[in-house]
Formats: structure tokens, sequence, C-alpha cells
């Protein structure tokens, strides 16, 4: 089994360039199912939950061929399959992309349900209610939910709750639907922009992404294409969370500064240095001191929810009580003993995290109990004292691309190990 082996209190410095969006790319690649031709995407970051998706196309009779490590072509003209229920799409959330995915273009879809982190209920009943409203007949037995449709009809849709995954599914399925279908409450995060570009730009009709409504008009096909996926705010506000906590001065690069203005705010707040630039920030705090700030999460523009259990590490090491308050899913503080292991001084009472600092962090033997989680166990690593083992790092594979290799360059003591 593998780990991650760290030594902490070195600080960060240098510059670090951010992959593709691993929330972007784990949607776009199920929709160019939807193109009866071949796509090559762009700036695809290198992590197992692309893999996944790819060997789900490859179960399907599509073809994906990684050109590069960023480079993924996928073939999809010849699709004979409507049976997205392979390993991989039980391993991971966002397999259920392949539920609208195939609804639009086939009528008919069959999927397992979806797998992935597990921190607390994550329902698909808006995904449903929907594809329902499009005119589905949806059955859910056996592990798996199946979708079918004579035909799909372009209707008004109110979701609910703000649901990323939702808005996505839904706006997928509506791409091949008769008439105009208006998706209202929908989620407003860069990923659904880009799935959005995307679709467009291979001849999809939508507009409205990254506004509360968005209006799709239904077309015949999609024509095949280049498209490059946007930067991934999640591991670029990862890697400024980790500079913060180390001392350190680190240039972030290839990134979209506008999508990082709720981290950034906050990272000001505790005493930080942040400078911006076209496609990077800089993050300073070599030999400055953090104050407490209290953070609630939010749909976006709000501080992201997959930047929360990172940004308790670094909470710990500030000045003074902070409270976080996490208001996107009801268990995703299941990471927090972890953090006590380490020293984390933390209370959870219900959605809300009580930070008492700054802790001492001391290495211990610990283990990512899902994705972030994992991100957030390493930063806490890079400022314990002693050295840090860290297990379960399949999460940690699953969204960060070369992690230890990046974290080197910057200065951390890291390695990979086999136990």
């Amino acid at each position: 089994m593998e780990y991650l082996k760290i030594t902490g209190k070195k600080k960060l410095s240098g510059e670090v360039f951010i992959n593709g969006a691993k929330n972007a790319a784990v949607a776009i690649i199920p929709s160019a199912i939807m193109l009866n031709n071949i796509c090559v995407l762009e700036n695809i970051p290198n992590v197992e939950d692309v893999y996944c998706l790819a060997d789900t196309i490859k179960s399907l009779g599509g073809t994906c061929e990684f050109r590069d490590n960023q480079t993924l072509m996928i073939d999809s003209r010849n699709i004979n399959s409507v049976e997205a229920t392979n390993e991989s799409v039980a391993r991971m959330r966002a397999s259920y992309y392949f539920l609208g995915a195939l609804l639009g273009r086939f009528k008919e879809a069959e999927v397992s349900l979806p797998g992935g982190c597990n921190f607390g209920t994550r329902p698909i009943d808006q995904h449903i209610k929907g594809f329902e409203a499009l005119g589905a007949k949806i059955l859910i037995e056996h592990g798996k939910i199946k979708a079918t449709a004579e035909k799909l009809v372009g209707t008004n849709i109110y979701l609910d709750v703000v649901s990323v995954g939702a808005t996505i599914n839904v706006m997928l399925a509506a791409v091949f639907a008769e008439g105009v279908t208006v998706l209202e409450n929908c989620a407003k995060e860069p990923h659904v922009v880009d799935t959005a570009n995307f679709l467009n730009k291979m001849g999809a009709n939508i507009k409205g992404a990254g506004t509360d409504v968005i209006r799709i008009t239904g077309v015949a096909e999609l024509t095949g294409g280049e498209y490059t996926v946007i930067p991934d705010q999640i591991e670029a506000g990862t890697y400024m969370i980790a500079t913060a906590i180390t001392g350190g001065s680190v240039y972030i690069k290839n990134i979209i500064p506008k999508h990082m203005d709720s981290l950034s705010a906050k990272l000001s707040e505790m005493n930080c240095e942040i400078v911006e630039g076209d496609d990077y920030i800089y993050v300073n705090s070599d030999n400055l001191k953090l104050n407490s700030v209290n953070i609630k999460t939010m749909a976006y523009p709000g501080f992201p929810t997959d930047l929360q259990p990172q940004m308790t590490s670094l909470l710990c090491k500030c000045e003074g009580t902070s409270l976080l308050t996490e208001t996107v899913w009801d268990n995703r503080f299941q990471y927090i003993n972890e953090l006590k292991r380490l020293g984390g001084n933390i209370t959870v009472e219900g959605r809300i995290a009580v930070i008492e600092g700054p802790s001492k962090f001391t290495g211990a033997e610990v283990f990512a109990t899902d994705l972030r989680a994992g991100a957030a166990l390493i930063i806490a690593a890079l400022n314990s004292e002693g050295t840090t083992v860290i297990g379960n790092v399949q999460y940690i594979d699953r969204g960060y691309a070369d992690i230890e290799s990046k974290l080197r360059t910057l200065g951390a003591d890291i390695e990979r190990i086999e136990k």
C-alpha cells in the first residue's frame, strides 16, 4: 500500500503551475459522448478520475487515447451501448454525468449508482426531477439508474436546491431536447460554465451559464473539435493555503485569479500578502502573524466547500478562535479526528467547527478520509514537527496530479513510500 511521507517545517518557495480543472474535466469528458464525432480535449489533469471516465467510454464502445498526459482524444462515433455499469463508474461521483449524456443522445441510459468520496448524503433527486420534466421515465433498481424516453421536450425546470451536478446533468440531457429548456436556480461554478462553453463550441445552443438561469435551445447534432479545459481553482487554492501555512512565498501560475476571489479575500484577512496578475497569484506569509477568521462555505462565488478541509488545517495555525461553517455537505468533518491526531484543537458542533489556534502540529500516522481531506492532511503535515505518514493516498490521486513532485519543487520534504 502506498503512503505519503512528509517531514515538516520547510517553507515553500518558487512557482507552481496549475493543471486543468478536475471538476470541469469530469463533466466535459462524459459530455463528449454526445458528439457523433471526434474531439480533442487539452489541459486535462493527469488524475485517477480522468482514467476512470476514459475506461467507461471504452466500455461503451468509444475510443479514448491520451496523446500526452494532458491531451485526450475521444471518438464517440462507434458507441454501441447505453450501459455505463463498469467498475470505474461505481468508484466515482461524477460518473452520473453519463446519465444526462446518454439520455440526451440515445434517449436511453443505464448507469450504476455513483460512488466517490463518502462525506454525507448527496442525493440525485434534482437530476431525476429534471430528466422527468424533459419527458424521461426513471427506474432505480439493483444498484442502477435506468432512464428512457421516446423523446425529450424542452420545458421550464426549477431546481429546488442549487446543485452543480444537477445543473450540468439536466443541461446535457436538454441539448438535444425539442424546443427550449429554461433551467432556473442553477449553480454558477466555473466548471458549469466550462461545460457549457465546451458544448457550445461543439454546436450546442446554451445561454446564461454562470447565472441563475440557463436557457438551452435544442439542436439536432454536435460536431467535433478541440477544447481547452480551464485551470483548477481547487488545486490552485490548495497550493495557496499550503504556502500560507509554511510561511512561504510562491507564485501560483496558469490560473484565473477571479475564480480565487473568495479564498484570496480570506487569506488577506488573515494577514497574508496576496498579489494578483493576469494569470497568477503571488502568496507570501513569510514572517507574518496569521489572524483567525470566520468562514462559511457557499455555492460559487462563495467560499468553496472543496477548500474547507484545507482551510481548517491553516486555521489551526492562526491566532485566536475561528468558526468554520459547512453549508453544502452534511458530514464533511470526518477528517477532523485525523487533524486532531496531528495536534489540531478543533471542536465540531453539527455543521460548525470551532478552531482554537495556534495549535502545535506534530508528526503522526494519519489516513485520508476523502480527496480534499487528504489535501488537508498534507497541508498540516507541511507545518508539523517531525515526520507524518499519510495513508489512503488513492483519494488524493483522484484529484491532484503529481502533488509530491510539485511540492518537492517548492522545497517540501515529501516522498511516496510503500508499506
